[in-house]
């Protein structure tokens, strides 16, 4: 019995009757207050909040029977309020997120969320359609909560192996929820309306799991523990070792964080690498996700049979398991990222703007799926690449700092794009037009990209012959007769 401490002992008092029953529960114990927890909890809701069968067929669901709503209210008027409420309500989320100490935003995410299909479900005007995007928004800008909450709980020297499991299990709940879709629409299995029902079951699930995760007692900007270091998103410490000591949380002031921010803000953007790649996340971000809210849109118009929509579902989950195999394979590609990275980037970029113009101009809808796979998975290969090279020179709360920076310009510059091209108050275009612009919009970042690593490569070289001719000893004069 000597080997179980004291501790063991007041947890555990007068309730077992042999040695193994009395370990298991300390096990118990100790587990909840490990790492592992939080951790399994945080991925047991980002599976059943991310298994979304009706995802892939939300675009046929509108304007089939069911909704009745026309092509110009769906993509005029109903979509673009996702991004204009996405970025209204951004920073104070942003803001909020840190000061509430993350798990309060996690549940209020999973409410916005069942109000947002429970109303996609019951309502029919399109007032109430425009309403229900409001609340996705919503969601949207509180998704920052569901890795910093690992941050805040989880020991800094677990923090890559936390992360890596709530990410895999998130693309693991987005790739379910698409073959479920496929399949219980190829086989008529379910009604929308009734696939739209087990939604809602699922994500009643991910909610009352949310209610049981730890409140953390720090965070990244408002409430530090005084003895914490700066960390890097790697798990390592700049300064320390890798594990962080707990001590006393210090709160901070509105004043002093807002400050705190800017400066940092001020600083990491002065560094011209970073600053190259965060202009390249922000207007790729941006173009990605024009393309791919509203895909839908054009392979209903390339073949507006309803038998296409049977095949949006697996060609979701084979996007994400392409994209996620891409992400994956950039980590063994061994390269002077320094000096190829912004070729790098221009090259793949104009690969992603074929894919839209294929997309664009294809009369084959296996053709616009191929084209969509591709741009998909070559914008999450270069966004995990962008990524890490920024992630590498800052701490953690600098590249939080940053993480949301670079969100928040990419959502502006979507917005003003929203505004102009789709909104029905702007040019009101149709499905074709706006994806030859989101073509064009890839092949300016490419061309830009492209010419700034031809310049990188060119004064890299130039620096190299440079340092070596200074780093060669004089030859010798030798005197000629006519010099004597």
């Amino acid at each position: 019995m000597k080997i179980f401490s004291a501790k063991c002992y007041l947890f555990c008092p007068y309730r077992f009757r042999n040695v193994a029953n009395l370990s298991m529960a300390c096990y118990g114990e100790r587990w909840r207050a490990g790492w592992g927890y939080p951790t399994t909890l945080l991925c047991i809701y980002g599976f059943f909040s991310t298994v979304k069968p009706l995802v892939p067929f939300i675009y046929p669901y509108l304007t089939g029977p069911d909704k009745n709503l026309t092509v110009e209210q769906v993509t005029n008027e109903i979509y673009p309020v996702w991004t204009y409420s996405y970025l209204a309500v951004m920073v104070p989320v942003f803001l909020l997120t840190d000061w509430l100490r993350y798990k309060p935003v996690v549940v209020f995410q999973c409410i916005n969320l069942f109000i947002t299909w429970a109303m996609m479900l019951l309502v029919q005007e399109v007032a109430v359609f425009k309403a229900m995007q409001f609340f996705y928004g919503v969601k949207s800008a509180c998704e920052v909560a569901y890795f910093s909450y690992i941050y805040s709980i989880v020991d800094l020297k677990y923090y890559r192996k936390a992360t890596s499991y709530c990410r895999s299990v998130q693309l693991l709940g987005y790739t379910v929820g698409s073959v479920l879709g496929q399949l219980l629409v190829s086989f008529n299995l379910m009604s929308y309306n009734n696939i739209l029902v087990l939604t809602l079951v699922l994500i009643s699930i991910a909610l009352v799991t949310s209610l049981f995760l730890p409140m953390p007692q720090r965070s990244m900007f408002f409430h530090q523990s005084q003895s914490d270091p700066p960390q890097t998103p790697e798990g390592g410490d700049r300064c320390a070792g890798n594990v962080s000591t707990e001590g006393p949380v210090r709160a901070r002031g509105c004043s002093q964080v807002f400050l705190l921010l800017w400066r940092d803000f001020l600083q990491c953007y002065s560094t011209r690498a970073l600053l190259y790649w965060s202009v390249w996340w922000v207007l790729a971000t941006c173009g990605y996700n024009q393309a791919i809210n509203y895909v839908q849109v054009l392979w209903a118009h390339i073949q507006p049979s309803q038998k296409v929509q049977v095949y949006n579902g697996g060609v979701e989950a084979v996007s994400n398991l392409f994209g996620a195999a891409t992400a994956y394979g950039i980590g063994f590609i061994q390269v002077d990222w320094a000096q190829w990275g912004e070729l790098f980037l221009g090259s793949i970029s104009g690969l992603g703007a074929a894919a839209l113009f294929i997309m664009t101009f294809t009369d084959n809808i296996w053709v616009c799926y191929a084209g969509y796979v591709a741009f998909k998975g070559l914008y999450m290969l270069l966004i995990t690449f962008a990524m890490f090279q920024i992630a590498t020179e800052l701490s953690m709360e600098r590249y939080a700092l940053i993480f949301g920076a670079n969100n928040f310009g990419s959502l502006v510059l979507q917005t003003i794009i929203t505004s102009v091209v789709v909104d029905g108050r702007g040019l009101g275009l149709g499905i074709i037009p706006q994806f030859i612009i989101y073509g064009i919009y890839f092949s300016s970042i490419a061309v830009i990209f492209f010419l700034r690593g031809v310049y990188t490569i060119m004064r890299v070289r130039q620096s190299h012959r440079d340092s070596t001719t200074a780093e060669e000893p004089p030859s010798p004069t030798i005197c000629t007769p006519l010099q004597a």
